[in-house]
């Protein structure tokens, strides 16, 4: 056997090469999973919103997409779940945020047809300003539009399940679609729920919390105590989750209204709180502070 003698350059490169490898492993972002009804849907779950797969003979479509760095991780945990190297044949957007839609240009590239409400793609073309975040966002790549627009509803027919993706107006955003899976009785909401948190009412794309709660009371109505709710943020569901969900909407919003009626300034609505039962809801990404200003906004 020869003996192989290594110069200190490569040494010192072998070093770091090794040491990437193992940043890179300890950085790569990990997508839990979590199969649903029928063995065919998978809840998947990065960083932003919840993402719906649906796996079988046809192929892969999902429902919405997670922030654009993670487009690789989930490239691989579908990879895994399908057993093949297929992109998702369609991409379902319940609305047009980024923590929904950011690999709408990662899977466009690679031949992904995304389906959205029309107001989804008009948002996403064109710059959009967020005052209740700070944000200025611009336009999406010409790839990561959706393709397939609808103003109401559209039914696809895929892996064994009829599928409705219904627009709900002026909720979350103007451009919020609820996916139902029929055939399984499973519900993708999108961020008209967050689960066992004060949601985020984006007023700046048109959003509205008596529009919201119209839509959450809508979704309710058409769901049972079996089906399988998908929240936007947050773990699996039921129809009781989403009726403390509701009432909480109602009554927090009532709370707020009342007070103002007598006289009382946000500030001191703000102070004062919304009493110790909605204490956890404000841990999540809106605080109990921001749900305040946000109802009292639109009195």
């Amino acid at each position: 056997m020869k003996n192989i003698v290594l110069t200190l350059p490569t040494l010192i490169l072998m070093l770091f090469s090794s040491l990437a490898t193992v940043h890179a492993s300890e950085e790569a972002p990990a997508i839990k999973v979590q199969a649903l009804a029928g063995g065919g849907l998978h809840l998947l779950q990065g960083r932003g919103g919840n993402v719906l797969a649906s796996i079988g003979l046809d192929g892969v479509l999902l429902v919405d997409n997670d922030y654009a760095d993670l487009g690789p991780a989930y490239e691989k945990a579908i990879a895994e779940l399908s057993q093949s190297e297929l992109a998702p044949g369609f991409i379902i957007n319940t609305h047009w945020h980024s923590d929904h839609a950011g690999n709408n240009e990662y899977w466009g590239y690679r031949g992904s047809i995304m389906v959205a409400h029309n107001n989804v793609r008009q948002r996403m073309s064109t710059t959009q300003e967020m005052p209740a975040l700070g944000m200025t966002v611009e336009p999406s790549a010409d790839i990561a539009l959706p393709l397939v627009t609808f103003a109401d509803s559209i039914a696809l027919h895929f892996n064994g399940n009829d599928i409705e993706v219904q627009h709900y107006p002026n909720g979350h955003t103007d451009g919020d679609s609820v996916v139902f899976y029929s055939n399984d009785n499973v519900v993708h909401m999108g961020d008209l729920f967050f689960k066992d948190r004060f949601p985020f009412v984006d007023l700046g794309s048109s959003g509205s919390v008596s529009g919201y709660i119209a839509n959450v009371s809508a979704v309710l109505a058409r769901v049972d105590a079996q089906t399988i709710i998908v929240p936007g943020h947050g773990s699996i569901a039921n129809r009781a989750d989403l009726e403390r969900y509701l009432d909480m909407l109602k009554t927090t919003t009532a709370q707020v209204y009342a007070s103002l009626d007598s006289g009382q300034s946000v500030d001191a609505i703000v102070a004062a709180g919304l009493g110790p039962q909605w204490e956890s809801w404000g841990q999540g990404f809106i605080s109990e502070e921001r749900w305040i200003q946000t109802v009292a906004a639109e009195r």
